[in-house]
């Protein structure tokens, strides 16, 4: 089982790049399933409806979320009606919208899982939990179980890898927008990545303009960020699991720059 993920796309260059790249690592990697994150699609916090159709024209199976999650006030009135859009599973009850979604491919059941951490971020329900029952109920039925950890803390990350190292076919980090050279496979079989990084903006910082970060750090005062222009990246990650027992088998790290170009 071949999979693709692309890491947080950030504004219109990160679309932008997802709509050039995409269709060409497909075509060369030949994944089974493609999950992209999009919580910063739209403007850099959130995603709209047309992004999120968008994406899945682009070749994408699966639209994950994190923190910014609501950050549309255009989510309310379509979340539930999109069966292939998930957001962080440990949001409270009643949160709208779904926390997993399972993929058919061919005749078999592919479970991705979003969750968020806790670690300076949002106050949500334990990621460690919801987790541990989620991806337990998940593999009653398949073997295959992706995780895209949506958190802050390295820490915190390595941790939840590790909590489901055999259980998770990959536990896949986003958020931080910096790829991490951490990827491994685990003891017991699971894909491990802390930060698969942003898809967007190259010469920014996080994928804003960096003028005003820096000035927000000289100054300590109130700064507007803004998603930035120019040079654009994509970065992802391709996995390759076991056919029988979805445990890894490969893991690559994909970047795309100008100081690291494409080549069919």
């Amino acid at each position: 089982m071949r999979l693709l993920f692309v890491g947080d796309v950030v504004g219109r260059p990160g679309r932008h790049m997802v709509e050039s790249y995409l269709p060409k690592l497909k075509r060369r990697l030949r994944p089974q399933v493609t999950i992209v994150n999009g919580e910063n699609a739209a403007s850099g916090k959130g995603i709209t409806e047309k992004i999120y159709k968008n994406f899945l024209g682009n070749g994408a199976q699966v639209i994950t979320l994190g923190n910014h999650a609501w950050g549309r006030n255009e989510i309310f009135s379509f979340i539930n009606e999109e069966p292939n859009l998930i957001r962080p599973l440990n949001y409270p009850p009643g949160a709208p919208g779904k926390g997993q979604v399972s993929v058919n491919v061919n005749g078999q059941e592919f479970v991705v899982i979003n969750a968020l951490g806790r670690t300076f971020l949002d106050d949500v329900d334990c990621p460690f939990q919801a987790l541990d029952k989620a991806v337990d109920q998940a593999r009653e039925r398949t073997p295959f179980v992706f995780v895209d950890f949506h958190g802050e803390a390295t820490s915190e990350k390595q941790a939840m890898g590790w909590f489901l190292d055999g259980r998770a076919s990959a536990v896949i980090g986003t958020h931080t927008h910096v790829q991490t050279a951490d990827e491994r496979i685990l003891q017991n079989g699971t894909a491990y990545l802390t930060d698969v990084g942003m898809t967007g903006p190259y010469d920014g910082i996080l994928g804003v303009e960096k003028e005003a970060v820096i000035e927000k750090f000289r100054t300590s005062l109130p700064a507007k960020f803004e998603v930035a222009n120019g040079r654009s990246q994509l970065n992802g990650v391709f996995l390759e699991l076991d056919h029988r027992t979805g445990k890894a088998l490969k893991i690559h790290r994909i970047m795309i720059n100008d100081d690291h170009p494409y080549y069919e």
